[in-house]
């Protein structure tokens, strides 16, 4: 079975790589470079993920539309991105308008051309920032949306294993499976070391602190 890895080059998304890759699965990845602050630095983590697993069939899509689009920290430079608030229960302002929508429509286009059966994101609904795109229930209507447009012979799974996971649970999942956290990059603002102060940043340390194990990545 061929499976599409949507991969930003995150911690999340570079488990779902290790539980695909686990479950004996031929793979294939998508990244999506879209305007964020981070996109050289992402890139580069995607392409080390695909080296370190071997994954030959790999496409890097340009969607800067999301910056033409604005209304987000990450895409809009009117927008200040704001430092972490765990106990925000607002959706935060690097909230991408709808990115997972367009996100995975893309990857389903891909994945009917190259017969994926299957689309793996790393979404998180719980102990995350509350993306809305995130949601299980949102997940479940893309995959059905897809499916619904799409050729009759295809029937594409949309896979959030870790939906439900928190970042402590991803973390201890992640050493279990081997997966090379150090080449994984999940900072907002920052592309040499992370600044330990944006939203991804403090939900990463936190997943880290309460797994007790050590981030291999360097922080300012």
């Amino acid at each position: 079975m061929k499976s599409l890895l949507l991969l930003s080059g995150g911690m999340d998304s570079t488990l779902c790589v290790g539980i695909a890759k686990a479950a004996g699965e031929t793979l294939a990845a998508i990244h999506l470079n879209y305007g964020q602050l981070t996109e050289k630095r992402e890139e580069q983590a995607f392409i080390d993920v695909c080296d370190y697993y071997n994954i030959e069939e790999r496409l890097i899509v340009d969607v800067s539309y999301f910056s033409k689009i604005g209304g987000s920290s990450l895409t809009d430079e009117k927008v200040k991105l704001h430092e972490a608030n765990l106990d925000n229960e607002e959706i935060p302002n690097s909230y991408v308008p709808f990115r997972n929508g367009n996100i995975l429509a893309i990857a389903a286009s891909y994945a009917e051309v190259i017969g994926a059966e299957k689309i793996y994101i790393g979404a998180v609904q719980a102990d995350s920032s509350g993306y809305p795109d995130c949601r299980l229930s949102f997940i479940e209507a893309m995959e059905t949306a897809i499916n619904l447009g799409t050729k009759p012979e295809t029937n594409i799974k949309i896979v959030a294993p870790l939906v439900d996971m928190t970042k402590s649970d991803i973390v201890k999942k992640s050493i279990e499976l081997e997966v090379p956290l150090e080449k994984t990059w999940s900072c907002y603002q920052s592309e040499d070391l992370a600044c330990g102060v944006c939203d991804s940043c403090a939900l990463r340390l936190r997943g880290f602190k309460q797994a007790g194990f050590e981030d291999p990545i360097k922080y300012k």
